[in-house]
C-alpha cells in the first residue's frame, strides 16, 4: 500500500532515508547502544546532517529542504526501523526546529537553527519536570531576570540527549503569578556552568540516547536566548506538540512494520507438524490482524500530515495530532506483540530484534504524552467543535420512532 498514497517526490525521499538507513547505520551501533556501552550517537546525527536529511521541513536558508509534513513522516518510518532511540535523536531535530523557526529570530536561527541543521551542535528538550509529568503549567523551574540575562534555577527529568547535547530548550516560570498559560517562557540555554546531567537513565528499552536528568544551578541565560516574549512559553509548547506526537506516530509505524515483516518471513521458514507455520490460520491470521493495523494507523498519521500541510485550523491539528499519536502508538503495539507471538519463544530472546523492538515500542505510548492525555484533547477539542457549530446534515434524530424534545427535560 505504501508506494500508492505517496507522491513522486515523497518516494524520492522515502528511498534516499531508506539507504541510508540501510548502508549507513552499523548493526553494532544499535547493539552497543542497546547494551549501554554507546549513551549518545554523535556520528549517527552528524551523518544524518551531511546527507541533508534532518530538519526536511525547515527552509533552505537555514539548511533544510523546505518540504511538508507529508515529506517527514515517510522520512519517519523509515528511520523507525531502527528503533526508538535513533527515530528520537533524529526527531529532536524536528521538534527543537520547530521552536526557532516559527518563533526564534533572526539571530537565534543563525546561531542555532543552522548549526543543528549542519550537524555542527546537538539539541535536546528540556520538558518534564520530577514532579510535574503531564503537568506542563505545574513547572517550578524558574527563570528570574537580572539586568541583560536570567537566572535559571531548576531540575528537568527523562531529557533525551541530556548526556550529548550542546544546548537545550528549557521551559521555565518566569512569572509565578500570571495565570498558569501565561507564567511560563522558552530559553535557548547552552551547556555552561550550572547545568549538569545529573545522571543517565537505565531504561527498560529506547537506550543510547542519553536519556537523563538536567540541574540548573544559578545558570546566566543571556535575554537574548529568550525564544518570544516572556510568557508565550506555554503558546510555543502548544506548537511543539505537532512535532512531538508526529514524529512519534511516524516512528513507530517503521518500528511495527520492521517486526511484522521478520515475523512474517520466520512463519514461511519454520515447520511444526510437517508444514511452514503459515498454513495454519492461528498464524496467519496474526499477520493479516498486523498487517490491518499497520495500514490503518499508517492511513490515520498520513491523513493527518495532509491536513496540516493544507492548513487545517490549530484545534483541528491538535485533535488530528492526538488521534494519531494515540492510535499509532497503541495499534503498532499490538502489531509488535502479534509478531512477537508468531516468532513464539524465539521471539522473546536476543536471536532476533523484536525483544528490543518491543522494549522500545512500549516508551511511545507514555512520552511526549500519554495516550490518556491524547483521550483528554481529542475529547476535548471534539466537544468544543460539536457544540459550537451548526448541524447542516440530515436531522437523524427525527429518524427515531418517537421523537420527543427530549431537551425540555434537561432544565
Amino acid at each position: 500500500m505504501f508506494d500508492y498514497i505517496i507522491s513522486d517526490s515523497e518516494r524520492s525521499v522515502r528511498d534516499e532515508v531508506r539507504s541510508f538507513v540501510k548502508d549507513e547505520v552499523p548493526h553494532s551501533l544499535l547493539k552497543k547502544m542497546d547494551q549501554d556501552e554507546i549513551q549518545y550517537p554523535t556520528e549517527y546525527v552528524e551523518n544524518l546532517a551531511k546527507h541533508n536529511l534532518i530538519g526536511l521541513r525547515f527552509p533552505e536558508k537555514y539548511g533544510g529542504r523546505g518540504l511538508d509534513w507529508k515529506h517527514e513522516v515517510v522520512a519517519l518510518e523509515e528511520i523507525g526501523v531502527l528503533g526508538m532511540s535513533l527515530g528520537c535523536l533524529y526527531s529532536l531535530v524536528s521538534i527543537c526546529g520547530e521552536a526557532l523557526n516559527v518563533f526564534g529570530n533572526e539571530d537565534q536561527k543563525q546561531r542555532y537553527l543552522v548549526p543543528m541543521l549542519k550537524g555542527e551542535k546537538f539539541t535536546a528538550e528540556a520538558l518534564t519536570e520530577p514532579r510535574g509529568g503531564s503537568d506542563f503549567f505545574g513547572a517550578t523551574t524558574t527563570a528570574v531576570k537580572e539586568g541583560d540575562h536570567y537566572i535559571l534555577n531548576g531540575q528537568k527529568r527523562f531529557v533525551v540527549g541530556a548526556e550529548g547535547a550542546d544546548f537545550f530548550l528549557v521551559y521555565a516560570k518566569t512569572d509565578p503569578k500570571a495565570s498558569p498559560h501565561e507564567s511560563i517562557s522558552l530559553f535557548l540555554v547552552d551547556r555552561t556552568d550550572g547545568v549538569d546531567t545529573e545522571y543517565v537513565y537505565g531504561l527498560m528499552g529506547t537506550r543510547g540516547g542519553g536519556a537523563g536528568r538536567l540541574k540548573f544551578t544559578d545558570v546566566e541565560v543571556p535575554k537574548e536566548n529568550l525564544i518570544g516574549q516572556e510568557g508565550s512559553g506555554g503558546k510555543i509548547f502548544y506548537q511543539m506538540m505537532v512535532p512531538e506526537r508526529m514524529t512519534t506516530a511516524a516512528g513507530i509505524l517503521g518500528t511495527a512494520r520492521a517486526c511484522l515483516r521478520v515475523a512474517a518471513k520466520y512463519s514461511s521458514k519454520r515447520k511444526a507438524f510437517g508444514q511452514v507455520i503459515k498454513k495454519f490460520e492461528a498464524v496467519s491470521f496474526k499477520v493479516a490482524e498486523g498487517i490491518t493495523l499497520l495500514d490503518a494507523a499508517r492511513n490515520q498519521v498520513y491523513n493527518t500530515a495532509t491536513a496540516i500541510d493544507n492548513g487545517a485550523p490549530p484545534s483541528v491539528q491538535r485533535r488530528f495530532v492526538s488521534e494519531s499519536k494515540k492510535f499509532s502508538t497503541e495499534k503498532c503495539w499490538e502489531v509488535v506483540n502479534l509478531a512477537m507471538q508468531v516468532m513464539g519463544g524465539i521471539g522473546y530472546s536476543t536471536v532476533y530484534p523484536i525483544e528490543r523492538l518491543l522494549r522500545d515500542a512500549r516508551l511511545s505510548m507514555i512520552w511526549t504524552g500519554t495516550s490518556e492525555i491524547m483521550s483528554l484533547i481529542i475529547q476535548h477539542e471534539y466537544y468544543k467543535e460539536l457544540l459550537s457549530e451548526k448541524w447542516l446534515g440530515r436531522d437523524i434524530e427525527q429518524d427515531a420512532l418517537d421523537p420527543q424534545d427530549e431537551e425540555k427535560d434537561f432544565g
